[in-house]
């Protein structure tokens, strides 16, 4: 998640013209803050046009994982694209399920993440664990649960995201599922009521509503202190560590069976776990490299929260989405 792509102008790196006579292109399909000026996708395709020598990488920048997932619905075989970057864990088996990508051949003994990675269609190129961050200035002492959260005073309000359209908001749909089983539906009620107010999308709720003190906790990334600390030089806003653990999300990238640049695909995907890649992800996108970086990771990454990960399957979370959905509207409903 690019924090520098929402507070400054937005400049997507849209897939425009056409290569020139001879070049080899690759369209990756990503995330409008991916590609910002900002954010980690032009020090990228930089780094791999260098690289490949004679290509030409395209991005084409869409809202979001949820949207990439649609576009490929739409396109199926006729789609435009070589490779999508955005797909988190939780949209895989939807993903699969079209049968449009294909295996990604690359080297995963290099990967760093809380869990063991074995697909062989999805790549790993980032994580985070989803948080509540809290202003300082306004709460001293944070909810150190799920628990406590629920039972907070009610003036203690809190900005969240849809799950249908956020992939923030249905971290926390998993989150709660994960945590309170069938007791969901009461824990989104007494949650509700702290709730301030749901956005469509994490920007709207981050940057617009909490960064402007219109509540003192926003659901978010347990990185997103990273960006304040090293970029603002400032420690005012944290993530609050809860006893329950927090549920992960892993974000990937994925090849098309249909791509007419296979083999400079896999050359893409393998360069995703390599330092000229993966140097650019912790500030640029505010997440956790998927690689070990040592002495190249920002210091400030030291001191974030570092929370017990919490998941389901993909396969678990496509077979039951709708109908936590459904528990989650129900309670909002009552």
């Amino acid at each position: 998640m690019n924090y520098s792509a929402v507070l400054g102008a937005v400049a997507l790196s849209l897939a425009a013209g056409t290569a020139t006579a001879g070049e080899r292109s690759l369209t990756v399909y990503t995330y409008d803050s991916f590609v910002s000026e900002w954010g980690p996708g032009p020090a990228i395709e930089e780094a791999f046009e260098a690289r490949c020598a004679g290509c030409d990488l395209r991005f084409v920048a869409l809202d979001g994982g949820v949207d990439i997932l649609q576009r490929l619905r739409l396109e199926g075989q006729d789609s435009g694209a070589d490779l999508v970057l955005g797909l988190d864990m939780n949209l895989m088996a939807e993903a699969r399920g079209l049968d449009l990508l294909a295996p990604h051949g690359a080297d995963t003994s290099a990967l760093d993440l809380p869990i063991e990675w074995d697909d062989e269609t999805f790549l790993p190129y980032d994580w985070g664990h989803f948080a509540f961050v809290y202003d300082t200035e306004q709460i001293a002492e944070p909810p150190a649960s799920l628990a406590e959260l629920l039972e907070a005073p009610e003036d203690l309000k809190v900005i969240l995201q849809d799950p249908r359209t956020s992939v923030t908001g249905q971290g926390l749909l998993l989150w709660i599922k994960h945590v309170y089983g069938d007791d969901a539906p009461e824990a989104w009620a007494r949650l509700n009521e702290r709730v301030l107010t749901v956005t469509n999308g994490w920007s709207q709720a981050y940057f617009s509503l909490f960064m402007n003190g219109e509540a003192p906790m926003v659901l978010s990334y347990a990185t997103s202190p990273a960006y304040h600390m090293a970029v603002e030089e400032s420690d005012r806003y944290q993530a609050a560590e809860f006893a329950e653990g927090h549920y992960l999300q892993v974000e990937t990238a994925a090849m098309l069976r249909s791509s007419d640049e296979p083999e400079l695909a896999r050359d893409f995907l393998a360069f995703m776990l390599t330092p000229d890649f993966q140097r650019h992800i912790p500030l640029g996108n505010v997440m956790n490299p998927a690689i070990d970086l040592g002495a190249e990771l920002p210091t400030v990454f030291e001191r974030l929260i570092d929370p017990d990960s919490l998941t389901f399957t993909p396969e678990a979370v496509h077979a039951n989405r709708r109908a936590w959905i459904r528990e989650w509207l129900n309670a909002a409903a009552r």
